[in-house]
């Protein structure tokens, strides 16, 4: 190598470090350290300077690239794997000639892009812009229709009469019943086959006596009796799984051949905030009303001595979660009768003539505010109420739902959307079916079969008529999960778990209203 060559190699350096940003430090250094190596002077080549500039023409045309090389190379060196020499000419201008590498679209599945963040904040907007269009049609069309007396006269017919808080109150005698049956049988003085029997009369009156009143009261609202018949179901539920356990505690005290005589409390522990932990119980010590009516305010379905608790109560999540729910109650509230009333009252024409064209449409119009109220409805009940009880009670558990909207397949949404349920349909249903020898098919079948027959029961009743058409539509999950798992997978599973809640949803509701109104007003005009 020529001498102006190697002296135009440490005045690149120089400059090309100042560049990147390695400081004026880092150049004297270097420049320092050869003046001391080779005992002279560093040569003074003004001229000689100009290559410097070159990689800065060359971050103007494609900076990107310039930068990428030049943080990566700076790496390189600082780890001791990089080239030590600057780039030649040659290499330059191929650097600059080569602007392409091997790589896929970012649409494309093969390139492994997942952040499609602002294509969902795209969505959000547009399904904003498109829904507040509607409303605002609705708004010009009808005017505002919210009425709050309207809404009062859902739950009383009568204001002299509450028939529905007056069930609710009588739904004690069971819950007392089932407590005093259970501490017999603790004792000794029932025998199991005998308590056995007396539970399921106990059980078969909380669904038959409920019922029976909201057919005979007539002061009794379709409202009131879809919140009346709600709390006997938990309330069923809850008993089944409360004598379930309860079994199974007495099965384990005569495992151990008699052992455990009689219960305890177990002392406070302090812990590291101050609180105490809740004491822990064994059975029977448990079969006190306290610990029956904690269970039955609690949000669960599924019964324990001792349930998972929270150290203390949140006051700020606490009002929080209040807050949502009186807001998103009204908010419901406004929407069923501004948007959903009017396009439910606009359908009866068209189905009462058989157009099936106009019946698609309302059906696809009906479709919008119906999904939306049951989204609203899913984080009112789900996530603002049962995480207040929760708060309130100290109740640890706090998973009621899962991803749901993820869902594949049409029994990960049934199994996930509502956890509570889903524990009880796999305590105390489906695992005892499995261990009996039962097909897992048919398990599960019979899970959606009394699904389907609760579903029905919580609406036919109070609409006094008996149509199937909620039955019908749980028991179609069955053969649309079947063809969902077998035939699509991925996103197209999920596509298809979505449109069957937008559709479904709706159809439901346009056969019980035509229905309702049919029975109810037909007659009268």
């Amino acid at each position: 190598m020529s001498e102006r060559a190697e002296a135009r190699g440490p005045a690149f350096r120089r400059r090309r470090t100042t560049i990147v940003g390695g400081g004026a430090v880092s150049a004297k250094q270097v420049n320092g350290n050869k003046r001391h190596n080779a005992g002279e002077k560093p040569p003074q080549h003004p001229a000689k300077t100009k290559p410097a500039a070159e990689p800065s023409k060359h971050a103007s045309h494609n900076g990107r690239l310039y930068r990428e090389e030049d943080s990566s190379g700076k790496q390189q060196q600082e780890l001791g794997t990089g080239p030590k020499t600057p780039k030649s000419a040659v290499e330059d201008i191929n650097a600059r000639l080569s602007c392409h590498v091997l790589q896929e679209s970012l649409l494309s599945s093969a390139s492994g892009y997942s952040n499609y963040r602002g294509i969902l904040n795209w969505c959000v907007v547009m399904l904003m812009l498109s829904n507040a269009r509607l409303f605002l049609e609705n708004i010009i069309k009808y005017g505002i229709l919210v009425d709050p007396i309207q809404v009062v006269s859902l739950f009383l017919k009568d204001p002299y009469s509450w028939p529905a808080a007056c069930l609710i109150i009588a739904s004690n005698v069971f819950i007392l019943s089932a407590l005093y049956l259970e501490r017999r049988l603790a004792v000794g003085t029932v025998s199991e086959t005998a308590g056995w029997i007396l539970h399921i009369f106990n059980l078969t009156c909380m669904l038959i006596f409920p019922s029976a009143t909201v057919l005979t009261v007539t002061s009794m609202t379709p409202v009131g009796g879809v919140i009346s018949l709600g709390i006997y179901t938990v309330l069923f539920l809850k008993l089944y799984s409360y004598q379930d356990s309860n079994r199974w505690c007495r099965e384990i005290r005569q495992a151990r051949a008699k052992r455990l005589t009689r219960s305890y409390s177990c002392p406070d522990v302090p812990q590291s905030n101050g609180s105490a932990v809740h004491s822990h119980v064994s059975y029977p010590g448990n079969l006190t009303h306290r610990d029956m009516y904690y269970f039955v305010f609690a949000p669960t379905l599924c019964y324990q001595l001792n349930f998972p608790r929270s150290p203390r109560v949140r006051k700020r999540f606490l009002m929080r979660r209040l807050f949502e729910m009186l807001f998103l109650m009204q908010l419901l509230v406004g929407l069923i009768q501004q948007w959903m009333v009017p396009t439910i009252q606009n359908s009866m024409k068209p189905f009462q003539d058989m157009d099936f064209s106009r019946m698609v449409e309302r059906l696809l119009k009906l479709a919008v505010p119906n999904h939306l109220i049951w989204l609203l409805f899913f984080y009112w009940f789900f996530h603002s109420s049962m995480n207040f009880v929760a708060e309130l009670l100290q109740f640890g558990d706090r998973e009621f739902y899962r991803d749901w909207w993820n869902s594949e397949s049409v029994t990960y949404f049934w199994a996930n959307w509502n956890i509570p349920v889903h524990k009880w349909c796999l305590r105390h249903f489906y695992k005892p079916m499995l261990k009996r020898g039962t097909n897992k098919f048919l398990a599960q079948t019979a899970v959606f079969l009394v699904s389907a027959f609760f579903h029905e029961y919580l609406v036919s009743i109070p609409l006094k008529m008996f149509r199937l058409w909620a039955f019908m539509g749980m028991m179609a999950q069955v053969p649309l999960a079947w063809f969902v798992g077998r035939y699509l997978n991925g996103n197209y599973g999920n596509a298809a778990v979505w449109m069957s809640l937008i559709i479904g949803q709706p159809i439901a509701v346009l056969m019980y209203v035509h229905d309702y109104y049919v029975i109810h007003h037909s007659s009268t005009e």
